[in-house]
């Protein structure tokens, strides 16, 4: 898991690199889900997402000023297995 900041009014872009740790040799994403929790009015949200072979991307937005959020990637591989991953981030007037 990784820790990041953001301003509410930043639209950011955060990317979990599955082949470098994660992956067997030669395995591929199939399909990348990005979640966020707490969802809340007002909160963090998932404006676009994307995936290559081995790298999954998301852009979000907002936030609440003092709020934490768990942004959770969810993936399935070629081979058939499911793995997830989170990136927790910090919302702070910057």
């Amino acid at each position: 898991m990784s820790f990041h900041l953001k301003d509410p009014a930043a639209v950011l872009d955060y990317s979990i690199d599955w082949g470098a740790q994660y992956l067997a040799e030669l395995e591929l994403l199939a399909t990348s889900d990005w979640s966020v929790s707490p969802d809340e009015p007002g909160g963090l949200s998932v404006t676009a997402s994307a995936f290559e072979p081995m790298i999954s991307t998301v852009s979000v937005q907002g936030g609440i000023a003092g709020h934490i959020y768990r942004l959770a990637n969810r993936i399935s591989t070629l081979d058939g297995r499911v793995d997830e991953r989170s990136i927790t981030i910090r919302v702070e007037d910057r």
